[in-house]
């Protein structure tokens, strides 16, 4: 008996996968610190001026505990801290430490070098048109019923 074919979602998930265990195993190769998926995403979701965590919550689609694990963790790491917001007396906003933000910009450099590969591995015009496929506004959700 052979498996249905993947959907779309199972595929996009798998391909996250793969961008994240490259990228991970990649920066442990490198000697750096090792993060989890959550922890790497929280560097993904934050903004340059530093984000609340409710704000993380949000970005991340994760649940208020799940985001504040993760950044509590880094900041123990010692590449996030906690500093006030300006905006409001009961927040505070996270952002990178100096260190936080140099293993940033290597994750960055990291995934570009990963998404040569990939251009290698599937051909740089199907890189390019998955890319330019993601960045379309898909508009909000559907709501559809199921035939």
């Amino acid at each position: 008996m052979t498996a249905p074919a993947l959907n779309l979602p199972q595929l996009l998930t798998e391909a996250k996968r793969w961008f994240d265990d490259a990228l991970l195993a990649s920066m442990r190769a490198a000697g750096e610190q090792p993060v989890t998926v959550g922890q790497a995403a929280v560097f993904a979701a934050l903004e340059e001026e530093g984000t609340t965590v409710s704000g993380l919550t949000r970005r991340m689609g994760v649940t208020r505990q799940t985001a504040h694990q993760a950044v509590h963790a880094l900041i123990g790491l010692g590449l996030l801290e906690q500093a006030p917001d300006p905006t409001s007396a009961r927040s505070r906003l996270i952002r990178p430490t100096a260190e936080g933000a140099r293993v940033h910009r290597r994750a960055r450099d990291t995934l570009t070098v990963i998404e040569g590969v990939l251009a290698q591995r599937i051909g740089t015009d199907a890189v390019s048109a998955l890319r330019e496929a993601l960045t379309i506004p898909m508009g909000e959700p559907p709501l559809v019923e199921a035939p």
